[in-house]
Protein backbone atom coordinates (compact mmCIF):
# COMPACT_ATOMS: atom_id res chain seq x y z
CA UNK A 1 0.00 0.00 0.00
CA UNK A 2 1.76 3.55 -0.93
CA UNK A 3 0.81 6.12 1.58
CA UNK A 4 0.54 10.00 0.71
CA UNK A 5 1.94 12.17 3.56
CA UNK A 6 -1.27 13.21 4.96
CA UNK A 7 -2.50 12.75 8.50
CA UNK A 8 -6.23 11.71 8.37
CA UNK A 9 -6.44 12.08 12.51
CA UNK A 10 -7.47 14.68 14.44
CA UNK A 11 -7.75 13.65 17.74
CA UNK A 12 -6.22 10.62 19.64
CA UNK A 13 -7.85 8.02 21.70
CA UNK A 14 -6.40 6.52 25.22
CA UNK A 15 -7.61 3.02 26.34
CA UNK A 16 -5.33 2.86 29.45
CA UNK A 17 -5.79 -0.88 30.36
CA UNK A 18 -7.10 -2.55 27.92
CA UNK A 19 -10.05 -5.26 28.89
CA UNK A 20 -10.20 -3.69 32.17
CA UNK A 21 -14.00 -4.13 33.47
CA UNK A 22 -16.10 -1.16 33.87
CA UNK A 23 -16.78 -2.14 37.95
CA UNK A 24 -13.15 -1.29 38.30
CA UNK A 25 -12.87 1.88 36.72
CA UNK A 26 -13.30 3.69 39.79
CA UNK A 27 -10.89 1.73 41.95
CA UNK A 28 -8.07 2.34 39.53
CA UNK A 29 -9.03 5.83 39.47
CA UNK A 30 -8.92 6.37 43.06
CA UNK A 31 -5.54 4.68 43.12
CA UNK A 32 -4.59 6.33 40.35
CA UNK A 33 -5.25 9.66 42.21
CA UNK A 34 -3.41 8.57 45.40
CA UNK A 35 -0.21 8.32 43.64
CA UNK A 36 -0.75 11.19 42.01
CA UNK A 37 -1.45 13.14 45.80
CA UNK A 38 1.67 11.34 47.14
CA UNK A 39 4.05 12.48 44.67
CA UNK A 40 2.69 15.69 44.66
CA UNK A 41 2.80 15.99 47.93
CA UNK A 42 5.81 13.92 48.83
CA UNK A 43 8.28 15.70 46.68
CA UNK A 44 7.05 18.75 47.56
CA UNK A 45 7.74 18.38 50.94
CA UNK A 46 11.59 16.92 50.14
CA UNK A 47 11.80 20.21 48.46
CA UNK A 48 10.45 22.26 50.98
CA UNK A 49 12.46 20.46 53.99
CA UNK A 50 15.86 20.97 51.55
CA UNK A 51 14.98 24.82 51.20
CA UNK A 52 13.83 25.79 54.38
CA UNK A 53 16.85 23.80 56.69
CA UNK A 54 20.28 25.40 56.19
CA UNK A 55 22.16 22.26 57.39
CA UNK A 56 20.55 20.69 54.00
CA UNK A 57 22.16 23.87 51.69
CA UNK A 58 24.86 20.78 49.90
CA UNK A 59 25.55 19.88 46.28
CA UNK A 60 23.84 16.58 47.00
CA UNK A 61 20.43 17.97 48.01
CA UNK A 62 20.68 20.68 45.16
CA UNK A 63 20.08 17.20 42.95
CA UNK A 64 17.94 16.15 45.12
CA UNK A 65 15.90 18.56 45.05
CA UNK A 66 15.73 18.55 41.18
CA UNK A 67 15.05 14.92 41.26
CA UNK A 68 12.02 15.67 43.31
CA UNK A 69 11.08 18.68 40.96
CA UNK A 70 11.51 16.13 37.88
CA UNK A 71 9.21 13.64 39.49
CA UNK A 72 6.33 16.03 40.45
CA UNK A 73 6.70 17.47 36.78
CA UNK A 74 6.12 13.75 35.44
CA UNK A 75 2.98 13.43 37.47
CA UNK A 76 1.08 16.35 36.20
CA UNK A 77 2.24 15.70 33.03
CA UNK A 78 1.12 12.44 33.21
CA UNK A 79 -1.80 11.15 35.92
CA UNK A 80 -4.86 13.69 35.44
CA UNK A 81 -5.13 12.38 31.94
CA UNK A 82 -5.58 9.03 32.88
CA UNK A 83 -7.57 9.60 36.29
CA UNK A 84 -10.00 11.33 33.79
CA UNK A 85 -9.78 8.69 31.52
CA UNK A 86 -11.28 6.41 33.95
CA UNK A 87 -13.51 8.98 36.48
CA UNK A 88 -15.33 10.46 33.80
CA UNK A 89 -14.27 8.46 30.87
CA UNK A 90 -12.77 11.45 28.89
CA UNK A 91 -10.99 9.19 26.64
CA UNK A 92 -10.16 11.82 23.78
CA UNK A 93 -6.92 13.94 23.95
CA UNK A 94 -5.83 15.92 20.27
CA UNK A 95 -3.55 15.05 18.12
CA UNK A 96 -0.78 17.83 18.33
CA UNK A 97 -1.74 20.44 20.86
CA UNK A 98 -2.33 17.96 23.89
CA UNK A 99 -0.33 14.27 22.87
CA UNK A 100 2.45 15.49 21.07
CA UNK A 101 2.75 17.74 23.83
CA UNK A 102 2.55 15.28 26.60
CA UNK A 103 5.12 12.73 24.92
CA UNK A 104 7.83 15.82 24.08
CA UNK A 105 7.64 16.08 27.87
CA UNK A 106 6.85 12.80 29.08
CA UNK A 107 10.33 12.05 27.74
CA UNK A 108 12.27 14.83 28.15
CA UNK A 109 11.57 14.71 31.81
CA UNK A 110 12.98 10.92 31.99
CA UNK A 111 15.86 11.86 30.16
CA UNK A 112 16.26 14.84 32.51
CA UNK A 113 15.86 12.36 35.43
CA UNK A 114 18.47 10.45 33.69
CA UNK A 115 21.09 13.34 33.77
CA UNK A 116 20.27 13.86 37.46
CA UNK A 117 20.83 10.33 38.49
CA UNK A 118 24.24 10.41 36.83
CA UNK A 119 25.37 13.56 38.69
CA UNK A 120 24.38 11.91 41.69
CA UNK A 121 26.68 8.91 41.07
CA UNK A 122 29.28 11.45 39.79
CA UNK A 123 29.02 13.16 43.05
CA UNK A 124 29.45 10.02 45.78
CA UNK A 125 32.81 9.50 43.09
CA UNK A 126 34.21 12.30 43.71
CA UNK A 127 33.49 12.84 47.24
CA UNK A 128 34.98 9.27 48.21
CA UNK A 129 37.95 9.03 45.65
CA UNK A 130 39.06 13.06 45.77
CA UNK A 131 37.41 14.67 48.66
CA UNK A 132 40.05 16.71 48.99
CA UNK A 133 38.82 18.68 45.60
CA UNK A 134 35.05 17.74 46.23
CA UNK A 135 34.40 21.07 47.95
CA UNK A 136 35.92 22.89 44.90
CA UNK A 137 34.05 20.66 42.11
CA UNK A 138 30.99 20.51 43.86
CA UNK A 139 29.81 24.07 44.96
CA UNK A 140 26.19 24.71 45.28
CA UNK A 141 26.51 26.93 42.53
CA UNK A 142 28.19 24.35 39.93
CA UNK A 143 25.39 22.05 40.53
CA UNK A 144 22.31 24.25 39.84
CA UNK A 145 24.19 25.70 37.07
CA UNK A 146 24.73 21.49 35.85
CA UNK A 147 20.37 21.24 36.60
CA UNK A 148 19.61 24.03 34.55
CA UNK A 149 21.86 22.98 31.70
CA UNK A 150 20.50 19.55 32.10
CA UNK A 151 16.48 20.45 31.68
CA UNK A 152 17.20 23.46 29.12
CA UNK A 153 19.57 21.15 26.75
CA UNK A 154 17.15 18.09 27.45
CA UNK A 155 14.43 20.45 26.04
CA UNK A 156 16.22 21.41 22.93
CA UNK A 157 17.69 18.25 21.78
CA UNK A 158 13.85 15.87 22.72
CA UNK A 159 12.61 19.04 20.58
CA UNK A 160 13.85 17.06 17.85
CA UNK A 161 12.58 13.69 18.34
CA UNK A 162 8.98 14.54 18.63
CA UNK A 163 9.18 16.94 15.45
CA UNK A 164 10.78 13.67 13.73
CA UNK A 165 7.61 11.48 14.66
CA UNK A 166 5.54 14.30 13.73
CA UNK A 167 6.64 14.45 9.83
CA UNK A 168 5.03 10.52 9.95
CA UNK A 169 1.53 10.34 8.15
CA UNK A 170 -1.43 9.10 10.54
CA UNK A 171 -4.22 7.44 8.36
CA UNK A 172 -6.24 5.24 10.12
CA UNK A 173 -5.93 3.79 13.52
CA UNK A 174 -6.11 6.77 16.55
CA UNK A 175 -6.56 4.18 19.55
CA UNK A 176 -3.34 4.53 21.89
CA UNK A 177 -3.16 1.05 23.89
CA UNK A 178 -1.35 3.26 27.01
CA UNK A 179 -2.34 5.10 30.05
CA UNK A 180 -0.45 7.95 28.29
CA UNK A 181 1.08 9.16 24.79
CA UNK A 182 4.87 7.85 24.91
CA UNK A 183 6.67 7.48 21.41
CA UNK A 184 6.06 3.64 21.01
CA UNK A 185 2.63 3.89 21.32
CA UNK A 186 2.24 6.88 18.78
CA UNK A 187 4.81 5.81 16.01
CA UNK A 188 3.12 2.09 16.03
CA UNK A 189 -0.07 4.16 14.73
CA UNK A 190 2.37 6.08 11.73
CA UNK A 191 2.34 4.91 8.23
CA UNK A 192 4.21 5.80 5.50
CA UNK A 193 7.87 4.82 4.45
CA UNK A 194 9.58 6.95 7.06
CA UNK A 195 8.19 5.04 9.85
CA UNK A 196 11.18 2.59 10.10
CA UNK A 197 13.95 5.30 10.13
CA UNK A 198 11.81 7.91 12.74
CA UNK A 199 11.69 4.60 15.05
CA UNK A 200 15.53 3.72 14.85
CA UNK A 201 16.27 7.49 15.17
CA UNK A 202 14.03 7.32 18.53
CA UNK A 203 15.28 3.97 19.41
CA UNK A 204 19.23 4.92 19.37
CA UNK A 205 18.47 8.73 21.09
CA UNK A 206 16.67 6.24 23.93
CA UNK A 207 19.33 4.30 24.51
CA UNK A 208 22.14 7.01 24.17
CA UNK A 209 19.64 8.57 26.97
CA UNK A 210 19.75 5.22 29.20
CA UNK A 211 23.14 3.80 28.55
CA UNK A 212 25.57 6.10 28.21
CA UNK A 213 24.81 7.87 31.67
CA UNK A 214 23.94 4.36 33.15
CA UNK A 215 27.35 3.34 31.84
CA UNK A 216 29.31 6.32 33.83
CA UNK A 217 27.00 5.34 37.14
CA UNK A 218 28.20 1.84 36.91
CA UNK A 219 31.32 2.83 36.82
CA UNK A 220 31.32 5.64 39.48
CA UNK A 221 29.52 3.44 42.25
CA UNK A 222 31.92 0.31 40.97
CA UNK A 223 34.73 2.68 42.10
CA UNK A 224 33.08 3.32 45.10
CA UNK A 225 32.61 0.11 46.09
CA UNK A 226 36.34 -0.26 45.93
CA UNK A 227 36.98 2.03 48.05
CA UNK A 228 34.85 0.97 50.53
CA UNK A 229 36.49 -2.16 50.21
CA UNK A 230 39.98 -0.75 50.78
CA UNK A 231 38.70 0.92 53.94
CA UNK A 232 40.17 -0.20 57.59
CA UNK A 233 37.30 1.73 59.91
CA UNK A 234 34.33 -0.22 59.40
CA UNK A 235 31.89 2.82 60.85
CA UNK A 236 33.82 5.00 57.93
CA UNK A 237 32.79 1.59 55.68
CA UNK A 238 28.96 1.59 56.67
CA UNK A 239 28.70 5.45 56.67
CA UNK A 240 29.83 5.49 53.21
CA UNK A 241 27.04 2.30 52.06
CA UNK A 242 24.35 3.95 53.76
CA UNK A 243 25.09 6.81 51.99
CA UNK A 244 25.61 5.54 48.36
CA UNK A 245 22.60 2.68 48.90
CA UNK A 246 19.66 5.13 48.58
CA UNK A 247 20.95 6.38 45.44
CA UNK A 248 21.62 3.00 44.17
CA UNK A 249 18.25 1.85 44.90
CA UNK A 250 16.62 4.62 43.28
CA UNK A 251 19.20 4.23 40.00
CA UNK A 252 18.15 0.73 40.04
CA UNK A 253 13.84 1.49 40.16
CA UNK A 254 14.85 4.09 36.85
CA UNK A 255 16.62 2.19 34.25
CA UNK A 256 16.30 -1.76 34.65
CA UNK A 257 12.83 -1.31 33.84
CA UNK A 258 13.01 1.17 31.09
CA UNK A 259 16.01 -0.65 29.17
CA UNK A 260 14.26 -4.02 28.99
CA UNK A 261 10.99 -2.30 27.81
CA UNK A 262 13.68 -0.51 25.20
CA UNK A 263 15.65 -3.27 24.13
CA UNK A 264 12.49 -5.57 23.41
CA UNK A 265 10.61 -3.08 21.28
CA UNK A 266 13.64 -2.45 19.73
CA UNK A 267 14.59 -6.24 18.91
CA UNK A 268 11.15 -6.53 18.20
CA UNK A 269 10.15 -8.78 21.16
CA UNK A 270 6.79 -8.57 21.50
CA UNK A 271 5.05 -9.48 25.12
CA UNK A 272 1.60 -8.84 25.95
CA UNK A 273 0.18 -5.53 25.77
CA UNK A 274 -1.07 -5.29 29.23
CA UNK A 275 2.22 -6.72 31.38
CA UNK A 276 3.83 -3.58 29.01
CA UNK A 277 1.80 -1.29 30.27
CA UNK A 278 2.30 -2.10 33.69
CA UNK A 279 5.75 -2.04 33.27
CA UNK A 280 5.81 1.64 32.31
CA UNK A 281 3.34 2.36 34.51
CA UNK A 282 5.70 0.68 37.07
CA UNK A 283 8.89 2.76 36.16
CA UNK A 284 7.29 5.76 35.33
CA UNK A 285 5.17 6.24 38.79
CA UNK A 286 6.53 4.22 41.34
CA UNK A 287 10.34 5.71 41.46
CA UNK A 288 8.33 8.74 41.84
CA UNK A 289 6.09 8.42 44.38
CA UNK A 290 8.91 6.19 46.77
CA UNK A 291 11.79 8.69 46.53
CA UNK A 292 10.32 10.92 49.35
CA UNK A 293 10.70 8.07 51.38
CA UNK A 294 13.67 6.97 50.79
CA UNK A 295 15.27 10.75 50.85
CA UNK A 296 13.68 10.89 54.21
CA UNK A 297 14.17 7.84 55.81
CA UNK A 298 17.10 6.50 54.38
CA UNK A 299 18.78 9.59 53.78
CA UNK A 300 21.31 10.71 57.11
CA UNK A 301 20.87 14.44 57.15
CA UNK A 302 17.37 14.73 55.98
CA UNK A 303 15.87 11.86 58.62
CA UNK A 304 18.13 13.91 61.33
CA UNK A 305 16.68 17.06 60.45
CA UNK A 306 12.87 15.54 60.55
CA UNK A 307 13.61 13.89 63.62
CA UNK A 308 15.19 16.93 65.28
CA UNK A 309 11.96 19.12 64.65
CA UNK A 310 9.55 16.74 65.47
CA UNK A 311 11.42 16.25 68.84
CA UNK A 312 10.98 20.28 69.18
CA UNK A 313 7.23 19.88 68.02
CA UNK A 314 6.16 17.59 70.82
CA UNK A 315 7.65 20.30 73.62
CA UNK A 316 4.80 22.16 73.47
CA UNK A 317 4.76 25.49 75.83
CA UNK A 318 2.42 24.68 77.89
CA UNK A 319 5.27 21.92 79.01
CA UNK A 320 8.13 24.23 79.11
CA UNK A 321 6.18 26.21 81.43
CA UNK A 322 5.41 23.37 83.86
CA UNK A 323 9.20 21.85 83.46
CA UNK A 324 10.36 25.20 84.72
CA UNK A 325 7.37 25.61 87.52
CA UNK A 326 9.01 22.45 88.87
Amino acid sequence: MKYTNITTIKEFIIIGFPGLPPEYYGPVSVLLLLVFLAIVIGNGFTIAVIIFERTLHKPIYVIFSNLAMTDICFGVVTLPKIIARYWWNDMITSFGASCFTQMYFVHSLGAIQSLNLLMMALDRFVAIWFPFKYPILFTNKAVAIACTMCWVLTFIRLLGIVLHALTLPYCDQNIIMQCYCDHISITRLGCGDGLAYVNSVALANAMVTLLVPLTFIILSYFSVIIAVLRMSQTERRHKVLSTCAPQLFITCLYYVPRCFVYIANGVGFNFNLVIRIIITMMYSLIPAAVNPIIYCFKTKDIKNVLMRRFKKGKTSPAGTILLRAS
